[in-house]
């Protein structure tokens, strides 16, 4: 009776798990025997080795420094976009304080912002300014 129930269990567990993947994705793991098997074909296919993660994180460094507000763009985009690419690095094991954030920011404003961002450097330590209260000295004065 008890290998009945794991037996069940693992093919409900299987089922689950084909449920879950995007069709696409499934065609290449539908000969996979058990869940476990698709767990670690899913691992190898998207982990990736350490080469490639180093190579991404270089291709995130070199779009972060690159990063400029374009004229006419919202300090809410701009923020949406330099946040993205930074959360990314993070993620892939960027140590990234918000300070490095908050400087790319503030030198890479559009002219029009020249005098906000030089207010903001004479009034605030920019060492200790979050990302929050930066994103609201720039929107009052969008």
């Amino acid at each position: 009776m008890v290998e009945g129930s794991v037996g069940l269990a693992k093919a409900m567990l299987l089922n689950l798990c084909l449920k879950a993947i995007d069709r696409s994705i499934l065609e290449t793991i539908l000969c996979k025997e058990s869940s476990n098997d698709i767990w670690d074909s899913m691992k190898k296919k998207y982990q990736g080795s350490s080469r490639m993660k180093r190579a991404q994180l270089q291709a995130l460094r070199k779009e972060f420094e690159v990063l400029q507000m374009k004229n006419g763009e919202s300090v809410t985009n701009y923020f949406a976009k330099i946040m993205t690419v930074a959360n990314k690095m993070r993620f892939h094991g960027e140590k990234m304080e918000d300070v490095v954030i908050v400087e790319k920011i503030l030198w890479s404003m559009t002219p029009q912002f020249n005098y906000v961002v030089c207010s903001i450097e004479k009034s605030k330590d920019v060492g200790t300014l979050s990302l929050d209260e930066l994103q609201s000295s720039l929107l009052v004065h969008e």
